[in-house]
């Protein structure tokens, strides 16, 4: 089946009118015949061809998709992404799959793409799991590698994550890796000081699955309904709050009726409420910046005009 990484034969393809142009690789060459109505159509090496994705083993109707997606994308490496893909395991369905989620994976070099697997696996991705990961989010193969270096640091050195449990968050949460460094960062901070969760636990719940903004509201519902307590600095609390798993890791409806024991119209009037809260504290953020603002620059005024005082003075001693 992998023929056609190391040599890409040139293949006959008959031209039916109003279809997509098919290939049989048990047809011999000498069958053709130029007076028939179709015509052989010969194609450069390093493009890619109906007959070329048969042999990778697409079906008809995912080789067809495939050679469309490519065709609207224009891109000029396809064929070594294709055999990167390959060669990490993945089967044309999957491949397929990849391609409809991320389209623009049709547009990245081949060089290039097996330059960011070799770096994934390099952070502890082994097989299987860096299947699973390329496959759940396709758009970790677009990143370029110094981005996806600054998460897994930043996951070590300010949240004090292990290496394995750095690995395992990549694993189940790839999106982690495009999101916002200080968001990042304050999440954790959220969860390990205002709800008194260690880093196992975190990991074991998936917490960065999660919106910060969902995780707020489903923790401070608990809280106002007296489920939920923060810790005190023993990590003792009068009642006993629900594993992060309970409160994360499930639907909402799960959520209200097992944990919260709540209706859907309480979290939606909550819900509500929450965003308000949060719109109204912007706003008072945004006038107290503004205010230091003011001050600084009435500062800065005073200064000046003191300095152009002594500067007159002076000149005017001079004299």
């Amino acid at each position: 089946m992998l023929r056609w990484m190391w040599g890409w034969g040139v293949c006959p393809v008959a031209v039916s009118r109003g279809h997509m142009p098919f290939c049989s690789t048990q047809q011999e060459p000498h069958q053709a015949n130029p007076s028939h109505s179709g015509q052989v159509t010969h194609r450069p090496g390093n493009q890619l061809t109906l007959c070329s994705l048969l042999e990778m083993g697409f079906s008809e109707t995912q080789a067809k998709e495939m050679h469309e997606g490519a065709t609207k994308s224009r891109g000029k490496h396809v064929p070594s992404v294709l055999t990167a893909l390959l060669l990490l395991g993945l089967n044309p369905s999957s491949i397929l799959k990849i391609m409809q989620k991320c389209p623009e994976v049709y547009s990245l070099k081949g060089a290039d793409l097996q330059q960011r697997i070799d770096h994934l696996r390099k952070m502890g991705l082994v097989e299987g799991s860096l299947q699973r990961m390329i496959s759940h989010y396709p758009k970790v193969m677009l990143l370029p590698v110094k981005r996806v270096n600054m998460v897994p640091r930043l996951l070590r050195e300010k949240c004090l994550f292990t290496i394995h449990q750095v690995t395992d968050i990549l694993r189940d949460s790839p999106e982690v890796l495009e999101e916002d460094l200080a968001q990042l960062e304050y999440k954790f901070q959220y969860v390990y000081f205002r709800m008194g969760v260690r880093q196992p636990e975190m990991v074991k719940a998936k917490l960065f699955r999660l919106p910060l903004s969902e995780l707020r509201c489903r923790h401070c519902f608990l809280e106002r309904r007296g489920l939920y307590q923060t810790p005190d600095k023993k990590g003792q609390t009068l009642i006993l709050n629900p594993p992060l798993k309970d409160v994360l890791c499930v639907s909402e409806e799960t959520y209200l009726t097992q944990v919260a024991m709540a209706t859907a119209e309480e979290f939606h009037v909550f819900r509500k409420l929450m965003a308000r809260e949060q719109e109204e504290k912007g706003r008072e953020d945004e006038y107290s910046s503004d205010e230091d603002e003011e001050d600084k620059d009435d500062d800065d005024d005073g200064l000046h005009r003191r300095k152009c005082h002594w500067n007159t003075g002076y000149k005017k001693d001079r004299k």
